[in-house]
This record gives C-alpha cells, structure tokens and sequence, in this order.
C-alpha cells in the first residue's frame, strides 16, 4: 500500500466508498440480467452496444468490458444464439465484422437501461449542486485512468473536438458544443456521447487545461 492509501487517507476511504457502491451496481445488474435471461456480462454487452448505433468490433467490447477475448467470444456467441445481436462488415475495413443490435437486442438493452437502480435512487437524493459536483469529479478520474490505459478511450465531451471548455467564463452555461452549436453547463457534460469526435491530442490536452483551471482559452489579440 501506498504512502497516499493508507487506512486513514482519504484516497483509501473513496476508494472503499467506490467499492462499496459498485457492489449495489453489481447486485442490480445480476437482478436486472437475471430477469432477461441474460448473465451480467451480456447484459453489458448489450448496454455498451445500444450506445454504439454502428456496432463495434468483438476486440472493442472485450476492451470497454474488461474482460478476455475467449469471454467475449462466448458472450457474443449466446446473444447471437438468443437472437439479440448480429454480425456485420465493417464499413471501415471489410476484412472485419461488426456486432450490431438486432430489433430485438434493442428491445432487451432498453428495458435494461430502464430498470429499477438503487444507485440511482441515491443520486437523485443528491442537490443540483452535488449532482454537478460528482459528475465533474467522475470526468476526472475518468480522464486520469483514460491517460493511464486503464480504460479504452472515453467519449467523453472534454476529448471531443466539439467542445469548447469555459467559452463563457461566469456564465450558468460556460461551455459551448459546437456539434449543437449551443452553451452547455457541467451538468450537461457527457459521459458517453454518440457525436463524440475525439479532438487531437494536442488540442484535448489544452482544452483539459482550460476545463480544469476554470479560465478562459487563450485568445490572440490583433494589432489595431
């Protein structure tokens, strides 16, 4: 254990409050799956893939999941059994295949996302402001594990090349998407967006910058 995670850190407290909700995550999605007849595995896989309108390759539901490459082979392999999901050319490469959700699949991965959380009844207990707050808290830790290959890259709005970090300092809304063409607030932040175009790194790593000092971008001035 680190000098940061010792039993009294506050790094090692979070991390304990992080573990203890995801096993409520856990116990829902087991109930949730469980009700159609889906193991937990699938039932992500069919949640990550409902997000995803022109499927993905088996090696990048394997990535997002955390999981090998023969579990999500066998996990593919019984939704497709049950008629769920189906395979695809990749548009991008035709020497490859996509999973896509059938109209079925669809279905099944929108009664998922609407069943009963308790996780989510605790955070619909939290203020506008604490939402807010542990929303801009997750897109940092997100970003940090992103950085450091512990997770696959997130579209997320602060790496999307639409976004526009703290464009209106003060405002109520001080972020602009340049995709809707409209001011957005930290609540309105994505966590997981269908129009993310990741920006270039270069660009991602001056617009976290401004995110995440709260100023305003840099802005030449002319000579008059």
């Amino acid at each position: 254990m680190s000098k940061a995670e010792t039993p009294d850190s506050i790094t090692a407290r979070l991390r304990e409050g992080f573990e203890r909700i995801a096993l409520v995550l856990r116990s829902d999605l087991w109930m949730a799956s469980g009700k159609a007849g889906l193991n937990p595995t699938q039932a992500q896989a069919l949640a990550l893939l409902a997000e995803r309108a022109g499927g993905l390759r088996a090696k990048e539901i394997a990535a997002h999941l955390a999981v090998s490459p023969p579990t999500i082979a066998d996990t593919l392999a019984a939704l497709e059994r049950k008629g769920l999901v189906a395979r695809a050319p990749d548009p991008a490469d035709a020497r490859a295949m996509r999973v896509i959700l059938t109209d079925e699949g669809r279905k099944v991965g929108r009664a998922l996302a609407q069943s009963k959380s308790q996780v989510t009844t605790a955070l619909a207990m939290l203020s506008p402001d604490q939402q807010a707050d542990l929303l801009l808290s997750q897109i940092r830790i997100i970003r940090s594990l992103q950085l450091a290959g512990a997770i696959p890259e997130q579209r997320i709005c602060v790496s999307c090349r639409h976004f526009r970090p703290n464009a209106y300092p003060g405002a109520a809304q001080p972020h602009h998407c340049a995709f809707v063409n409209a001011a957005i607030g930290d609540r309105d932040l994505r966590l997981d967006c269908g129009e993310h175009e990741a920006a270039d790194p270069s660009i991602q790593s001056a617009n976290w910058m401004v995110f995440d000092t709260g100023r305003p971008p840099f802005r030449a001035t002319q000579d008059t």
